[in-house]
């Protein structure tokens, strides 16, 4: 047969077979690394529930408070997990429901809670092992900076050494103010007042907000203070201080001018002072007439407690006048601020001003139509931007689902009030309206829950549920979608 004829256009070309080319190649399934038994956000949760159930347990005992037979679970296990959570709330009154002993277990409850249960978590988990997988230490990595503001493990013996220094030197120096202020108060002795003392100035840095001086008739918190600036003033600088954190007052310390601050303290330091003047002027404005709050106090002593209470519903809640009969301005003012908290690495609740700061720094940017978020010269990585925005629909989320449930409970409870208890809790703050003690046990439950998961933060529950594996294998196409 003849051959059939190519056309000019065709071309034939013979390839060598694949196999010729190169070795056979075999996917081999690769071993997983052996997890340790416990991961680090594992052992903060169980140290949290453990220090939990100890304290409710000691609290139950008869001997924990005045009178006879056993507590209550539901108050024992509720004072604990406050204390623990340094939050404030309370269905009894502290100062004259529990006894020395009762009062004791508080007090360690508080400060090992304040003082960074995180941190201890830390280094039992380096204490177990260097078993540790790259994720693990990854994971470890990023919850040590939310929580106590260093990036490098090898900074936690150094942190660790100016915390222990500089927090019990406040301590001291607060234990002793308010002792020379309040010695001999209701005829007690020196030892008693010295105890309340200490108890008072560690609840103050830890912005615990619980207090065992007594309370005057149809007093609320330290109401009894209203007319002692030295006392008012000197917590509000404990609560300061420990709302800011260690980290950022060393940076401070160590720093002094503005400009060389880091960015972090620039922004925690001008949103704090902003937050502070917004709350004391809301609070001035809106209770100067109001005879069921400060309607009544001298002009001196309406100033301070504006200041005072700015200063402390945003993290510790204490509290000199009844929030419960404050008109629905200031509520609604002191929502915001609580849900805000304080600074990151600090013994402060809420979302952290650092989260609410880059939120901010967005925003101004987006407005001025930069396509990142800056602030004081500086742009801000955008997968911050994207752990901000996480915190903040995580702890909102939480909070309305919360707010709803309980509504739903207690309907003859207003709603604004239920918000803001709501919010106190999750941001382990304590200010309160006075809502709780005649809750139900299921809304206690839930106040309860969401003091747990707001000490932890939303930050440690995003990394506890973060995928294993996080590298980016592939990306989609990029399509855009109508805003506004």
């Amino acid at each position: 047969m003849a051959e059939r004829r190519r056309r000019p256009i065709d071309n034939i070309i013979r390839l060598r077979r694949r196999r010729e080319l190169s070795p056979s190649v075999t996917d081999v399934e690769p071993s997983r690394p052996s997890r340790p038994l416990l991961g680090t956000t594992t052992i903060i949760l169980s140290g949290f529930a453990l220090l939990i159930l100890a304290g409710g347990g000691l609290l139950t005992l008869p001997f924990a408070h005045n009178g006879s037979g056993f507590t209550p679970m539901v108050n024992a296990f509720f004072t604990s997990v406050s204390a623990v959570t340094v939050t404030g709330h309370t269905t009894v009154d502290t100062s004259t429901y529990w006894s020395t002993f009762g009062q004791v277990v508080i007090f360690a409850l508080m400060l090992v809670g304040g003082l960074g249960f995180m941190v201890l978590s830390t280094f039992t988990l380096l204490l177990i092992g260097q078993r540790s997988t790259l994720q693990e230490r990854l994971l470890t990595r990023a919850l040590m900076r939310d929580t106590v503001g260093v990036d490098q493990m090898q900074g936690l013996r150094q942190v660790g050494r100016a915390v222990i220094l500089m927090v019990f030197a406040l301590y001291a120096g607060g234990s002793a103010i308010i002792f020379w202020q309040i010695n001999g108060i209701d005829g007690l002795g020196s030892i008693r007042t010295l105890w309340q003392s200490v108890f008072l100035a560690v609840s103050s840095f830890n912005n615990a907000g619980l207090n065992i001086v007594p309370e005057v008739p149809e007093g609320t918190s330290v109401a009894r203070f209203v007319s002692n600036p030295v006392v008012l003033l000197t917590m509000s600088s404990l609560t300061i201080l420990g709302g800011l954190g260690w980290v950022l007052i060393m940076d401070v310390f160590r720093k002094r001018r503005f400009a060389r601050f880091a960015l972090e303290t620039k922004l925690v330091l001008v949103i704090s002072i902003l937050l502070w003047v917004l709350g004391a002027g809301v609070l001035y404005l809106a209770e100067f007439a109001n005879a069921e709050t400060m309607g009544s106090f001298s002009w001196v002593d309406k100033v301070v407690n504006a200041v005072f209470q700015s200063v402390s519903v945003r993290s510790a809640g204490f509290s000199t006048i009844d929030l419960g009969q404050a008109k629905d301005v200031t509520k609604s003012t002191f929502t915001g601020l609580m849900f805000i908290g304080g600074s990151a690495g600090s013994v402060a609740g809420g979302i952290k001003v650092s989260t609410f700061a880059v939120l901010m720094a967005a925003v101004i940017s987006s407005l001025r139509g930069r396509p990142h978020a800056e602030a004081f010269g500086r742009e801000i990585p955008q997968s911050q931007l994207h752990r901000a925005l996480t915190v903040a629909v995580l702890g909102l989320a939480l909070l309305l689902v919360s707010a709803t449930i309980i509504t739903t409970l207690e309907p003859d409870i207003e709603f604004l009030d239920i918000i803001f208890d709501s919010v106190s809790a999750l941001s382990t703050t304590g200010a309160s309206t006075g809502i709780i003690p005649d809750s139900g046990t299921a809304s206690k439950v839930i106040y309860m829950v969401l003091m747990y998961v707001g000490r932890l933060g939303p930050m440690a529950l995003a990394i506890a549920l973060a995928t294993e594996d996080d590298t980016e294998e592939y990306r989609f196409a990029q399509e855009g979608v109508r805003i506004g």
